[in-house]
């Protein structure tokens, strides 16, 4: 099993214990001019994202809007503070400094910023012994990288893409086309020049990066680790000469490449740089996140540690902040961890997070994967795929193998690219569910392996008969005229029960609901102004969306 990041501790032992330092967060009282901005929305996330979340009935709102950067201005500019990170998501920043000075915030706030105002709601330290004037603590863990390889001869990823079909649904062309995939990781070494990702860059698939860390656009040179050039070769890695051949789990999915950890320490800065990168992800319209990360404990001699009741699926900040992404349409994979007994590490605890554990290449449980324990408040981990012996490609561009659930997430998460590109109606929770029944032991679950090896290839065709329930049920619905001026008619045909109607602008806002009985339902549509609006009906046991445009 691999070894964790050299770790640097740096310790001050000529201060006193009252002067060293603490992280906590920073949560303000409100955001800036946020009516206008989600009625304009076009302001805040790019076209691709309001998109998306308009196909999938996610609703835009205040947590979209970004932090007001009046707020961490002031903070920059009080004595002793230095802001680390910022989420939109928590409307929260994540500051460093004295316990004393990370409390004068509170007690000083008036006087940080012009004209004065009280803008600091509550502050919450990592280390939940810290008494403070917050309402709640936080604490936070993490897992280890896997950077030690093995000797692997003949590279090619057959078997771990065997192992839950995947390569039936790349026989069926669904090789991760239109799927965006956001890798939140920790350093891609030489991705922009290795052969095994010139097909990636050929085909404009290698979107953008940014190093949360080290606040830098280059997430290719310069990186401590090589981690997240593993995990995106297993993946995005092609080869295909007379020797040696090579194909990822989704070849051609389109990423994002975000740095969030930092490989020369561990600390709960990490857990806010990945909100902020998930956050990102939104913004941009990502379908999936993939982390190989987790966060249970930290740099020795700290007081951040987790405890694994902590390990709850909504305690941890970044737990809460991936509950968030899906709450956005986001489907977020995470390792389940390569703690053993010790449990899963955050987020995989989340509820609404496809924890993945880690199997050989016959199937049998990795010793290393972390279990999943009673504190979860579902399964867990979900489903396993292969981490061990894992075929991966190197930032030598030579193909190797190597352990850890960092390896079976992103591999599973290619395959559920692929899924998801099969049936693009269904959403995040959909899928998710599908990837479960699907599993071996999805009957009969347990600690290690959670529901089992997932058959993708089954889950496809489960797929389709949602899908085909869900337009069988949209075919009860007929909606007209549609452009509409005045009165628009909703017929529902239905002979089993009644729906309900939404109507929302196109940010996603509810404008008004109804009940909708058999037959010829009116809405009044003359007060509203010109532009798209969604109608979502809610079925028995399905929701459809229907786009409407008022002249």
């Amino acid at each position: 099993m691999a070894k964790g990041l050299l770790i640097l501790i740096c310790i001050g032992f000529s201060f006193s214990m009252f002067s060293q330092e603490e992280d906590a967060w920073v949560y303000f009282v409100d955001k800036e001019d946020v009516a206008n901005k989600i009625a304009n929305p076009i302001s805040i996330l790019t076209q691709e994202a309001i998109d998306r979340k308009n196909d999938k009935g996610v609703a835009i709102d205040e947590r979209d809007v970004e932090v007001n950067e009046n707020y961490i201005s002031a903070l920059k500019s009080a004595s002793g503070i230095t802001v680390k990170a910022k989420s939109k998501w928590f409307n929260a920043a994540h500051v460093r400094g004295t316990e004393a000075d990370i409390n004068s915030l509170f007690t000083n706030q008036e006087s940080l910023i012009s004209p004065s105002k009280t803008f600091i709601d509550h502050i919450v330290f990592a280390d939940n012994s810290v008494s403070a004037l917050s309402k709640s603590a936080i604490v936070k863990q993490k897992s280890k990288l896997e950077t030690e390889l093995t000797a692997f001869t003949y590279g090619d990823a057959q078997n771990q893409i065997e192992m839950f079909n995947g390569d039936d649904l790349h026989l069926d062309d669904k090789t991760g086309g239109d799927m965006v995939i956001a890798i939140l990781d920790a350093g891609f070494p030489n991705v922009k020049t290795m052969s095994a990702f010139q097909k990636l860059r050929t085909d404009g698939h290698l979107l953008d990066g940014y190093d949360f860390v080290n606040r830098d656009i280059d997430v290719y040179a310069n990186a401590v680790s090589n981690h997240g050039t593993l995990v995106l070769s297993t993946m995005a890695g092609y080869v295909n000469t007379e020797t040696e051949k090579f194909v990822g789990s989704a070849p051609d999915a389109s990423y994002y490449l975000f740095i969030t950890e930092d490989g020369l320490s561990e600390n709960p800065v990490e857990e806010s740089y990945w909100v902020e990168a998930a956050e990102r992800a939104d913004s941009l319209g990502v379908d999936i996140i993939n982390t190989s990360l987790g966060y249970f404990d930290y740099d020795p001699n700290t007081k951040f540690d987790y405890t694994q009741s902590d390990m709850d699926g909504n305690t941890a900040y970044i737990t809460k902040g991936a509950n968030i992404a899906f709450e956005k349409g986001i489907l977020v994979v995470a390792s389940a961890g390569n703690s053993g007994n010790t449990g899963v590490g955050a987020p995989a605890d989340a509820e609404n997070v496809l924890s993945i554990g880690a199997v050989d290449a016959l199937g049998n449980y990795a010793s290393f994967s972390s279990i999943g324990t009673a504190f979860q408040p579902s399964q867990k981990p979900d489903v396993v795929a292969q981490g061990k012996g894992s075929a991966v490609i190197t930032q030598y561009n030579v193909i190797s193998s190597a352990d850890g659930t960092s390896f079976s997430s992103p591999i599973l998460a290619g395959g559920i690219a692929c899924l998801w590109q099969a049936l693009p109606d269904l959403t995040n929770a959909e899928i998710m569910q599908l990837v479960r029944e699907s599993a071996s032991l999805y009957n009969n679950p347990n600690y290690q392996l959670g529901y089992g090896i997932p058959d993708l290839a089954s889950a496809l065709t489960a797929g389709k008969i949602l899908e085909h329930s869900k337009l069988k049920e949209r075919m009860n619905v007929s909606v007209f005229p549609n452009p509409v001026s005045d009165k628009l008619i909703v017929n529902w045909n239905s002979k089993t029960s009644d729906a309900i109607g939404y109507l929302y602008n196109v940010l996603g806002k509810m404008i008004g609901s109804f009940v909708l009985s058999k037959g010829d339902n009116e809405i009044n549509m003359s007060a509203l102004t010109k532009g798209f609006y969604v109608l979502k009906v809610d079925g028995q046991s399905t929701s459809n969306a229907f786009k409407i445009v008022k002249e």
